[in-house]
C-alpha cells in the first residue's frame, strides 16, 4: 500500500476519533490501530532508508560529474565545461544541484511522515488512559462518581 502524507493525515483524522457511546469497542480497537500504524511506520522507515541511499548515490554521481570524472557519455548528454577542485566551490554546486536537492527533499518528506507516525503511535499508547478518563467523566456526569 503506497501512502502519502495527505492520506496518512486523513486516515488518522478518522481513526483518532473516540466514540464515547462505545468505549468498550474503542478499547478493543487499540491493538488494531497500533498494528495498522506501526506497519505504516515500518514501511515509511524502509522507504526513507532507500531514499537516503538514493540521495547518497546521486551525490556521488554529481560529485564525479562536477570534478570531471564522470563517464564521457554523461557530458555529451549534459555538458559541463568546468572541473571543480576546491571543497567550498564543490559544496556550492552540490547545494544548488536540482537532482541532489530533489533527492534530499524526498528524505525530508519521509522524515515528516515518520515524525507524524511517531506522534500517532504515542497517541495510540495513551488511548487507554483517554478512554479511562472518558469513563470517569461519564460516571461523574451521571452522578455515579
Amino acid at each position: 500500500m503506497m501512502i502519502d502524507l495527505e492520506k496518512l493525515q486523513n486516515m488518522w483524522e478518522k481513526d483518532s476519533q473516540i466514540d464515547p457511546d462505545n468505549l468498550h469497542q474503542e478499547s478493543l480497537n487499540i491493538p488494531i490501530l497500533h498494528a495498522k500504524y506501526f506497519e505504516v511506520y515500518n514501511n515509511i522507515l524502509l522507504l526513507r532508508a532507500r531514499a537516503d541511499q538514493h540521495k547518497k548515490n546521486i551525490r556521488h554521481s554529481r560529485y564525479e560529474y562536477f570534478t570531471g570524472k564522470a563517464d564521457p557519455e554523461v557530458y555529451i548528454e549534459e555538458p559541463f565545461g568546468k572541473k571543480i577542485r576546491d571543497k567550498e566551490t564543490m559544496q556550492k554546486y552540490l547545494d544548488a544541484d536540482e537532482k541532489l536537492s530533489n533527492a534530499g527533499l524526498k528524505v525530508q518528506y519521509y522524515d515528516v511522515m515518520i515524525k507524524y507516525l511517531e506522534d500517532i503511535i504515542k497517541s495510540i499508547h495513551n488511548r487507554t488512559f483517554q478512554i479511562k478518563n472518558a469513563i470517569e467523566y461519564m460516571k461523574f456526569q451521571s452522578g455515579m462518581g
